[in-house]
């Protein structure tokens, strides 16, 4: 008789499944941002789960951020956020400055998480680099409010890109840390959801490199308010090499820039890397880039129309966003409430 199966108890079981996502508003969308998270934030919103999704504003001031860009890239954020299919009506879109409860459990969670935890955050290591005894507090606590953000709604699975892997897995361990230590079973283990062809976008200049806002090169990104032109243009000067496509996944060892470019273009169509690379195997890119144009043009061009339709009017996109905070909060107070409590907190 064959032995009987032992499965693992599911650690969340108790709570409601919830999505929660974060974006910092510290300059414009791109591609990377898009692929790797906005379209499955949208995916997410269309599977019945309660989603939140929120402009991360107090961790974009860990760094010094002009006032009125502040403002600006905030809406712009939400702006893309809902070009791209997010709809306030089925998500919960907010600002986290406006739902203070996240700063509030974020002290909670600075007083729970380690010195040595945060000090080997690969992110801290490489903002801060040499430079660490003169940047903000704020960025060394960083994964902190991060795991505020998240744990103040029971968040049960958070999209992420590889890059903020790290992160999560810190917030688990903040979770665990505060169970264990109150003798509780209050705070969920959350889930990472890192999946499709292209979380990790890479520059266009460099494939070592992730696709970033922060490069001094434009040519480097695709911006998700870029016209039709300027796409055409970046993906034309995208640094490749002289090879053709291989017909098989084995044949992109050693060429980040063509493995970049068959990843994107994977991502946009939905589908595999394998499957690109059957269908274009031997082309030369030369042949391949003006069908990635073709392909990145129909899906971006609608979205980027849209942000300028939004942007036009600032004072509607506030006002979804006061609105998306008043529900954030209902969710997030009754939390922290007892978030307080449980650690020795009166309230009256």
């Amino acid at each position: 008789m064959a032995d009987a199966v032992q499965t693992q108890p599911n650690p969340n079981a108790a709570f409601t499944p919830r999505v929660f996502s974060g974006i910092q508003p510290s300059g414009g969308l791109t591609l990377g941002n898009y692929l790797g998270a906005i379209r499955r934030f949208v995916e997410k919103q269309e599977q019945g789960i309660e989603t939140l999704y929120c402009m991360v504003d107090l961790h974009a001031i860990t760094v010094w951020q002009d006032p009125q860009a502040l403002r600006h890239n905030t809406r712009e954020v939400a702006a893309g956020f809902m070009a791209a299919g997010l709809d306030p009506q089925k998500s919960i879109l907010f600002n986290q400055s406006q739902v203070p409860e996240h700063a509030q459990l974020g002290w909670v969670f600075n007083c729970v998480a380690r010195m040595g935890w945060m000090s080997r955050m690969t992110q801290w290591k490489d903002k801060a680099g040499k430079n660490a005894e003169n940047a903000s507090l704020g960025l060394f606590a960083y994964p902190s409010l991060m795991a505020a953000d998240i744990l103040i709604y029971h968040a049960t699975q958070v999209p992420v890109g590889e890059d903020q892997k790290q992160h999560l897995e810190l917030t688990r361990d903040i979770a665990a840390k505060f169970n264990h230590d109150y003798g509780v079973d209050f705070f969920p283990i959350t889930e990472p959801v890192i999946e499709g062809a292209a979380t990790r976008v890479m520059s266009l200049r460099d494939g070592s490199k992730k696709m970033s806002k922060s490069d001094p090169s434009d040519l480097s990104r695709i911006n998700m308010t870029d016209s039709a032109d300027d796409i055409a243009k970046k993906i034309r000067k995208a640094k490749t090499d002289p090879e053709a496509l291989p017909s098989e996944l084995k044949g992109l060892d050693g060429r980040p820039e063509a493995r970049n470019l068959v990843n994107i273009y994977a991502a946009l169509a939905n589908t595999t890397a394998e499957a690109v690379l059957r269908e274009t195997g031997g082309k030369q890119f030369s042949e391949f880039k003006p069908m990635l144009i073709d392909l990145a043009v129909a899906e971006l061009g609608p979205i980027s129309n849209e942000m300028s339709r939004l942007m036009n009017d600032p004072a509607e996109i506030d006002r979804l966003l006061g609105a998306g905070a008043r529900t954030a909060r209902d969710i997030a107070a009754p939390i922290l409430d007892r978030t307080y409590e449980i650690v020795g907190m009166i309230r009256s």
